[in-house]
């Protein structure tokens, strides 16, 4: 069977025009991400190139990416924001405790959400989904005069248990997922052993359904550690957070002092970031792993 050579030509024709289609795609591809990159990384960049700039090369313009790095901004911060040392263990114990109260919660519920079925518990599903979508500043002013009569204004537990409970919602949803994906008869080995259903969620769910906890824990401590309107609202001085003490720069009556205010964002901003970097190959696992059909 002879080819004809009329479509023979056509389709050697086609070929530089598909190259040239896929080229442009991409091209296109690399040109958005590379936008993306820089509309994200430059303001982190020059935050903290300015930490170590000195004073009247901040904001020169142009800008000057070569200069001779100095430590006098980090140096009047220790010295003048003692405070926002302060505020950073302040940060540390409320995202650590918030965490952990919130991984314990969302894990048992999102058990119970995955081994159970009941008409209450499908309606609530929707509930915890429709809480998460409320605005934080709609229930943080009537909360106030109750958290102020409980005395537990500027404290870090109520800090703890309010980010907590923020985000319970969206970690039992994703948990029930993860958990979705063990096979329930391994809870019914576990029982036939005479383990109990809190023995069977400590030594099996758990170890299995780590990749959602970490997931979950990323969240959480994304959330807390840069949360600004609760710890405005309810601490004035003993649990205040780094973030809060940062604010208190910008409005300083002395003016700001924007090198000092970079080098508190700078510290502030590299454990949240160094966590983020350290979890993201089990957070895209566990993504992953709860986003699939075993």
């Amino acid at each position: 069977m002879h080819t004809n050579p009329t479509m023979r030509t056509r389709k050697v024709a086609k070929r530089p025009a598909l190259r040239a289609d896929r080229l442009a795609i991409g091209l296109g591809k690399a040109v958005a991400v590379g936008a993306i990159l820089v509309w994200s990384l430059f303001p982190i960049a020059f935050i903290a190139m300015s930490a170590f700039k000195p004073g009247q090369d901040i904001f020169a313009v142009p800008p000057k990416f070569v200069f001779t790095p100095t430590l006098q901004h980090y140096g009047k911060l220790w010295s003048d924001w003692g405070m926002f040392f302060d505020g950073l263990v302040n940060s540390t114990v409320i995202t650590i405790g918030a965490t952990i109260l919130a991984i314990t919660t969302s894990t048992s519920a999102g058990y119970v959400y995955s081994r159970y079925s009941s008409r209450f518990l499908n309606a609530s599903v929707l509930f915890l989904i429709v809480v998460r979508l409320i605005p934080p500043i709609v229930v943080t002013l009537p909360l106030f005069p109750i958290i102020n009569a409980m005395g537990l204004n500027d404290t870090h537990i109520v800090l703890i248990v309010l980010y907590a409970t923020f985000f319970v919602s969206l970690g039992t949803v994703l948990m029930r997922t993860f958990i979705d994906q063990i096979p329930r008869e391994l809870d019914e080995a576990a029982q036939i052993d005479g383990a109990t259903r809190l023995v069977t969620l400590r030594r099996i769910i758990v170890p299995l359904a780590a990749p959602g906890i970490l997931a979950v824990a990323v969240f959480v401590v994304v959330f807390a550690w840069n949360e600004f309107l609760f710890a405005f609202i309810f601490t004035a001085t003993k649990a205040k957070t780094a973030p809060l003490v940062i604010s208190e720069m910008i409005g300083s009556i002395d003016g700001v002092d924007w090198g000092v205010l970079f080098a508190a964002s700078t510290i502030q901003l590299i454990p949240v970031l160094l966590f983020v970097v350290l979890m993201n190959r089990y957070l895209v696992a566990g993504l992953t792993a709860g986003a699939t059909k075993g």
